[in-house]
This record gives structure tokens, C-alpha cells and sequence, in this order.
């Protein structure tokens, strides 16, 4: 069985981010249930936005040219009023924010800039400009301009617009299929008993939760034995799948039947193994139209490298055009020596802008208790040996599962 050299960790990146195909079958959903959906077809403003002249302020509206003067209150604009013009010399509206604007005003006040305000006359400010306060029909959005364009993965914000826009249905893409796999004779179910040489199948459950907090939906198809033939005929049954995750397996030894297994079936290969700690045993490559994902079955690296790599992956099959994740800057803690010659991961906490590793980087990549005790990871380099005290470097944050920025995230010297 022939196995491929080691990639770097951006090689193997790009490799498989750059080979996988975004899936473009579509759906219409509501928009209540829009949130997280990627768009598959432009979606363009059904109206101006704001629709009409209004203020931006409680206050008096009135022509420029009287600012400074004492006017008369014509009367009172409430929102949701279709005003006529209809102001003498001399005269003002009041009026509530939200209002919709009479087109012989183009100015408004704020009722705490005025003085000598009474029911019937106010004196207007007289260094106001032209123009203020003063939200412009279409100024922010003019109808037919486009919203969102195909890819764009929608937020609380865009919901907020589309319903703004009266848009009540939206077309997205189909979520992928993704089945998560584990393998080994020794895991069970947190449902059934284990004895003291058995262990709990924390990989399967941690990597869905993972997989739904950026917005997909995996399937847990169950556990693998450690039988070539077992291996083979169950993966037989995974080409359903847009995606495939497993965990454990994969890495070089005896009982590790899953590569040879998934090469029964005809997969091809892009990568097994990368320079990358901890990580170095993660494969990924093809099955047919299945993207097979096999990462390493200690828990911390198989959490770690299904958020470094998995998920822009699985962003890419999904149909979004920003796959990468988002990172911020934030001061390093303290001075910490690293291996050169591999990419590292460096898992911690940001605190007050400073990103203070977990543990100082001593843990294990069985453990799991670091990781619940962390909030962000830094992938390091492979000519990076040490970090400095207030070196400023990337990192990316677990609970941020926005899709803002088309940027990388290693840091290099």
C-alpha cells in the first residue's frame, strides 16, 4: 500500500480547499429560517431603503434658510403619517423620528438643540447645516441593487434586511450531507458501559457539535471496527455523503485499516499526513463525489484539525465564496519556545487583547480538559522556534463562526 509523502500544513490547506467542489443544488426557505444559509442566487432590493424622506431625530423640521429664526409649530408629524406640504412663512413642523418628511422641509433640529420651545413656536439652532438629520429616500439602498450575492452566508444582520425588504423567502444552497465516522473495537457510547479498558466516544459527539456551531448538519453514522474487511463493506455505504469525517484509523499502524479500506473504494488521494503538531496522521482526499476527511483519534488534535481544515472544506462544498476563517491580532503573554520545521498549534485564551496559551503549551493531544479551558488557537509557522512577550500574532477565536474575511491565518516572522 503506497503512501504519500508529507505535506506542509498550507499545502495541504490549499490542497484540499482548492479541491473541493461546492455542491449547487438549491432550496427556498423562509427567511425565520434563513439564518446560517448560504445564498445560491442573487438577491436584489425590492425597494428604496429608507423608502421615503424621514427624520432621524424627535425635533422640528423646517427650510434651511430659517435656521436661527423663531417659527410657528404648523403641526405635529407622527410616524407612519403620509404628510402634505403645506408650511407658510414662518412655520416649522415638529416632528417624531421615523417621520416621513413634506418635500417643502430639508432640514431638522433635535428638540434639545432648540430653546424656547412651546406648543405653538420654537427658536431653531443657528449653526445647524443644511441637510441634517435628514435620512434621504433610497440613500442607503436603492431598489433593484443587489443585497446579497450568491455565496454570501447570511447573518442576524441580513436577516434584519431581507425582512426590511419585505423578502420573505430566500433561495440557499442545500446544506451538504456530512457523516462522521468513528473506528476501534475499545469505544463506546456515553449510553453504554464501559469498563476501565474501554472509553467513551468523545470524538464522534464533539466533532458534530463543532460541525452544527458553524451551521451544519452531520449525521453520526456510527463506530468502525478494527477489521479490514468490516472497514471496507461500511465505508461502502458512505458515498452518499457530500462529506465524510472519521477519526482514528488512519495513522501507520497495524490495526489502522481505514486507508487501506477507503482505497478499496476507490479513493483518491490528496494527502496523508502533514507537518503539523498535533495533526501529523490527517488524510483527505476523494470518493467519487464524497470528500473523505480521516483525522487523527487522540480528542484534541481530532477537534482541532476538523476546525483548522474541515470546516473552511466543508464551507467550500457548502457554496460560500469566504471559507477561511476570521482571525484578530492580540499580544502574546509571555516568551515560548516552539519546534521548528512543522507548522505548530498553539491553543489559549484571549483575555483583554492578550492571548495567553493554555497550560503554556504543555498538554497532551489526548487530553480534552485543555481545550474546554481554551477560547482560541495560533497556528504557528514551520520557521517559527520561539514567540516573544507582546509579539503581536493571529489568532482565531472558537466561538467565531462568522465567515467575514477571505484571510489566512499563520503567523510568520
Amino acid at each position: 500500500m503506497t503512501r504519500l509523502d508529507t505535506l506542509s500544513f498550507e499545502e495541504a490547506y490549499s490542497k484540499a480547499v482548492a479541491h473541493a467542489t461546492a455542491r449547487t443544488q438549491s432550496e427556498i426557505v423562509s427567511v425565520t429560517e434563513a439564518l446560517g444559509r448560504i445564498v445560491a442566487k442573487e438577491i436584489t432590493a425590492t425597494k428604496n431603503l429608507p423608502s421615503f424622506d424621514n427624520s432621524a431625530m424627535d425635533g422640528f423640521a423646517f427650510k434651511a434658510a430659517d435656521a436661527g429664526k423663531r417659527l410657528k409649530v404648523k403641526h405635529t408629524i407622527f410616524a407612519g403619517e403620509v404628510p402634505k406640504a403645506s408650511l407658510g412663512d414662518g412655520e416649522c413642523y415638529r416632528i417624531m423620528t421615523g417621520a416621513q418628511l413634506p418635500s417643502d422641509v430639508d432640514t431638522v433640529a433635535p428638540i434639545e438643540h432648540c430653546s424656547d420651545v412651546t406648543e405653538d413656536a420654537v427658536t431653531l439652532p443657528a449653526d445647524i447645516k443644511a441637510g441634517s438629520n435628514f435620512r434621504k429616500k433610497g440613500e442607503e439602498l436603492s431598489a433593484g441593487e443587489a443585497l446579497f450575492q450568491s455565496g454570501h452566508l447570511l447573518r442576524a444582520a441580513d436577516i434584519a434586511l431581507l425582512s426590511a425588504q419585505g423578502i420573505m423567502a430566500v433561495e440557499v444552497f442545500q446544506r451538504p450531507k456530512i457523516a462522521v465516522v468513528s473506528t476501534g473495537n475499545e469505544i463506546k457510547e456515553p449510553w453504554e458501559e464501559a469498563n476501565e479498558d474501554e472509553i467513551y466516544n468523545a470524538n464522534a459527539f464533539g466533532i458534530s457539535a463543532l460541525l452544527k456551531s458553524f451551521g451544519f448538519v452531520p449525521t453520526y453514522v456510527g463506530a468502525i471496527p478494527d477489521s479490514l474487511e468490516a472497514s471496507t463493506d461500511f465505508i461502502a455505504t458512505l458515498k452518499r455523503y457530500d462529506a465524510v469525517i472519521t477519526t482514528g484509523g488512519i495513522s501507520m499502524g497495524d490495526a489502522d485499516f481505514l486507508y487501506e479500506a477507503f482505497l478499496a473504494n476507490g479513493l483518491e488521494p490528496l494527502f496523508h499526513g502533514i507537518s503539523l503538531k498535533p495533526g501529523r496522521p490527517t488524510m483527505m482526499g476523494s470518493m467519487g463525489e464524497t470528500f473523505v476527511m480521516a483525522m487523527p483519534g487522540n480528542p484534541l488534535t481530532t477537534m482541532l484539525t476538523v476546525h483548522a481544515l474541515a470546516i473552511p472544506v466543508l464551507y467550500k462544498i457548502a457554496g460560500a465564496k469566504a471559507v477561511h476563517h476570521t482571525f484578530t491580532y492580540a499580544e502574546f503573554s509571555h516568551d515560548l519556545k516552539l519546534k521548528p520545521g512543522r507548522t505548530n498549534i498553539v491553543i489559549g485564551h484571549v483575555v483583554n487583547g492578550v492571548f495567553i496559551p493554555t497550560r503554556n503549551n504543555k498538554i497532551g493531544s489526548g487530553m480534552l480538559t485543555p481545550l474546554s479551558e481554551s477560547n482560541a488557537v495560533a497556528y504557528f509557522g514551520e520557521e517559527i522556534g520561539s514567540i516573544e512577550r507582546e509579539d503581536l500574532v493571529k489568532v482565531v477565536l472558537f466561538e467565531d463562526a462568522t465567515r467575514a474575511k477571505e484571510n489566512r491565518t499563520i503567523n510568520r516572522r
